[in-house]
């Protein structure tokens, strides 16, 4: 007699696994139905007339591909209408303005006399307008850095220290002021400046467009050297936001230098000289310079120099002074001066052409 489970009729013969079903062990749970290659239609369905029993159902496989291609197509509808906007967008910042070339001018400034001097430099300053004067890159203070409307604090200041890593380069390496290589001072331009800086070296010219004067401070090596490295300066930083690209910087110092006579074997002296005192005097450089920084600028540490103002004596008015300056040192005199005194101390625009050289910008040595 068969078990409860088994069928009335005994279990068929030729059943495998003593009479196991062969498909029991099969599961047709929803996800096995929903793969299915046929699908049987439903009762109303099969009672159309020629109506088949199944109906063949989309491969997986085929659903997927058209499912992916239609993604691959929207994603390359969006990156080309990204492309597109960007291309068009009114809103992106305008394209870098082309440096302009550096404008330029170098007044020299004529004694009415006989140049100052002393062996003492120390006794030179105290009796000079530098008196109080800082040394070297002291002198260049800068301002507080406060963010303007379109540039962060730390973007002010980097502007204020390339421009006064420019005039540090430019008036107080001995090297530069020697006569030696610009080399360090051209990397603190802007690139498309490059040319017109070095045809200022190649070829110097007093056409305010290439005198190496205008972009730099240097002496002429047969004529002069520094008595002290330790030059005395004094003046002031101001910077502007004049666009929303644009931040400018004014720097307007005074440098003063110690010169000596170099000595040739001997055989000169400064004209004038009773004795060694007079072989060291004084030489004052007042520069405004204007500085224009771009975002490309900031990033680089590097700045376009649009204008430079120099007034230099005591200089003879006839002495060219596009490549290197020729200062009158201690004991000589200019042969002839100009048309009135300029004060190199003192604030306001550079004297054209020529000046004359205040007395009360030279070291008064009637008290020592």
């Amino acid at each position: 007699m068969g078990g409860p489970g088994d069928p009335p009729a005994g279990t068929p013969e030729g059943a495998a696994g003593g009479g196991e079903d062969e498909y029991r062990a099969v599961v047709f749970d929803e996800s096995f139905v929903r793969a299915a290659r046929l699908q049987e239609f439903s009762a109303q369905e099969r009672m159309g007339d020629h109506t088949r029993a199944v109906r063949r159902r989309p491969g997986l496989h085929r659903t997927l591909s058209r499912q992916l291609l239609i993604l691959v197509v929207l994603i390359a509808v969006a990156f080309g209408t990204a492309i597109y906007m960007g291309l068009r967008s009114p809103y992106q910042s305008p394209a870098a303005k082309r440096p302009e070339p550096l404008r330029m001018t170098v007044t020299p400034l004529a004694p009415a006399g006989r140049v100052p001097g002393s062996k003492s430099v120390s006794d030179l300053y105290a009796h000079s307008p530098a008196a109080e004067f800082r040394v070297g890159a002291g002198g260049i203070n800068l301002p507080p850095a406060r963010r303007t409307s379109h540039f962060s604090d730390s973007q002010v200041m980097g502007a204020l220290v390339t421009a006064k890593d420019y005039l540090v380069e430019s008036a107080l390496d001995p090297d530069v002021l020697a006569g030696g290589s610009p080399r360090d001072v051209r990397l603190l331009i802007d690139p498309q400046q490059y040319a017109q800086f070095d045809r200022s070296f190649n070829r110097p010219a007093a056409d305010g467009r290439h005198a190496a004067t205008g972009w730099l401070v240097r002496f002429d090596p047969a004529r002069a050297a520094l008595a002290d490295h330790r030059v005395r300066t004094d003046g002031t930083l101001r910077i502007v936001e004049t666009d929303k690209n644009t931040l400018e910087v004014t720097s307007d110092h005074t440098f003063v230098y110690a010169l000596r006579e170099v000595d040739r074997g001997g055989a000169e002296r400064a004209k004038g000289a009773d004795d060694e005192r007079a072989r060291t005097s004084l030489f004052t450089v007042r520069r405004e310079l204007h500085f224009r920084f771009d975002r490309d600028d900031l990033r680089m540490h590097r700045a376009e120099v649009f204008t430079s103002a120099t007034q230099a004596g005591p200089l003879a008015c006839a002495a060219e002074s596009a490549s290197h300056l020729r200062p009158l040192l201690a004991g000589q005199k200019a042969k002839t001066g100009g048309p009135a005194g300029t004060d190199p101390y003192a604030t306001g625009g550079a004297t054209p052409l020529c000046g004359s050289l205040a007395a009360s910008a030279q070291p008064s040595l009637s008290a020592s």
